[in-house]
């Protein structure tokens, strides 16, 4: 019987992998990625570092000029401070409201559906995020859902007039007094019919139960009149005269003023007679501005001052389902025992989450925070989309400079290249941050 051939000694130094594939084979392997890696990654970051260091046309070499111009630009300025409000306050919120619903849908039992509801956002692409809420910060409230809620509340607490833009016509018997209020051309007398014709009331404005205008009859200890919409469906109506298809002016309000002060007031009934007793007589009689106060129309969320805040608040509404998953699957990692035994200590459930949950969760939170910094960084659909012609300049982000200096009327590449390299570099330790955690969580 042969004994089995000898097996050659191993050689010093050659590395073998587990598989006993070779270098070559595993190389074969790679080449195509490393090949598009080249082509789509350091191609275009080499050639960006390159291209920025020259002018407009790309023949004259300027050096660092155009990274000095970042930072002397106004409206490249304007980007990054509105860049540094976005890495603030997006990441932030997103992961907190994250955190908030990843702990109290642990606790009731309709969470998994409360999920499903939060992360649905995410399936939605930045285009069609962007025109939803173009359409939610519509300022008509009859359009936009914000300003509908907002105009909602508001008008709950500070009803808006019924007759915003009323006025009077120079023949009739009332002047403008100031601050959007009228008066009377002259003082008023008790026994006397006053009439307070009014014009500018368009019929959708006028209160449903109006009636048709009747004087009431004079008393003579009293002051009486009519106030009226002075103006006649079709035509053919007189002014300072009732005529008979015209409407009173329900819940108009009436002031007797003598020197200065209000002695007596009252409001129009529906058929828009009033009647003031003796006091007021010599008076003269005041509509106040409260009767023609304009009606609030809510925020103009895509103005220049709050578009930057309603922008940020549609990214949290698409990405706050995103930090909610990763943290509950953090959260449903910990050791329960940890929180059973600080509750059976006497702990309180706002100590256990301050004082064990956050602190055990805090890789996952800083892993979330920092994902989310990167992505705001790039930020430029939301923008692109939400921000109106007249708002684009004031809700400007890096990456949208980065497309309109690259791309638009007056490009300049020079410029654009280094608005690319910038963002790169203020990418690049947010990135490494985020691999060193990773790295030092898979090491434990």
């Amino acid at each position: 019987m042969t004994p089995p051939p000898a097996t050659p000694d191993k050689v010093p130094g050659q590395r073998k992998s587990v598989t006993g594939t070779r270098k070559v084979i595993a190389f074969g392997f790679l080449l195509p990625a490393l090949v598009l890696l080249g082509a789509l990654v350091v191609y275009p970051i080499g050639y960006s570092v390159y291209r920025s260091l020259f002018d407009k046309p790309g023949t004259g070499f300027v050096g660092f000029d155009n990274y000095v111009s970042l930072f002397t630009d106004d409206s490249i300025l304007t980007a990054i401070k509105n860049n540094l409000i976005w890495v603030v306050v997006a990441p932030t919120v997103s992961t907190a409201l994250g955190l908030i619903f990843a702990v109290l849908t642990e606790r009731v039992r309709w969470g998994t559906a409360f999920k499903l509801v939060v992360f649905m956002p995410m399936a939605i692409s930045m285009l069609a995020s962007g025109i939803i809420f173009r359409l939610v910060y519509e300022q008509d409230p009859d359009k936009g859902v914000a300003n509908a809620v907002w105009v909602g509340v508001h008008d709950t607490f500070a009803e808006s007039s019924v007759f915003p833009k009323a006025r009077p016509l120079p023949v009739h018997p009332l002047k403008a007094a100031g601050g959007g209020a009228y008066i009377t051309k002259v003082p008023v007398r008790v026994g006397q019919q006053v009439n307070l014709p009014l014009i500018g009331v368009a019929a959708a404005q006028m209160p449903k139960d109006v009636q048709l205008a009747k004087a009431p009859p004079t008393a003579p200890d009293r002051v009486t009149g009519t106030a009226w919409l002075d103006f006649t469906k079709g035509g053919g109506g007189k002014p300072n005269v009732i005529d008979s298809k015209e409407s009173g002016l329900k819940g108009l309000t009436i002031e007797a003023v003598k020197d200065g002060k209000v002695v007596e007031s009252t409001e129009a009934a529906a058929d828009g007679s009033f009647s003031l007793s003796a006091k007021a007589d010599g008076a003269e009689l005041r509509l106040p501005a409260d009767n023609f106060r304009e009606q609030y129309n809510g925020v103009n969320w895509l103005g220049p001052n709050v578009v930057t805040p309603a922008i940020i608040g549609s990214y949290i509404w698409m990405w706050a389902g995103f930090a909610m998953v990763l943290i509950a699957a953090g959260l449903a990692g910990l050791p329960r025992e940890l929180l059973e035994a600080a509750r059976v200590d006497g702990a309180n459930e706002w100590q256990v989450f301050r004082r064990i949950t956050v602190p055990l969760l805090a890789p996952v939170l800083a892993v979330v925070t920092v994902t989310l910094m990167i992505n705001v960084l790039k930020i430029f659909d939301l923008v692109f989309i939400i921000a109106p012609g007249d708002s684009l300049d004031d809700a400007n982000v890096l990456a949208l400079q980065l497309y309109q200096s690259s791309f638009g009327t007056d490009a300049d590449l020079g410029i654009g290249s280094a608005i690319a390299v910038f963002l790169l570099l203020l990418v690049i330790p947010v990135m490494l941050f985020n691999i060193r955690r990773m790295r030092k969580e898979q090491g434990r």
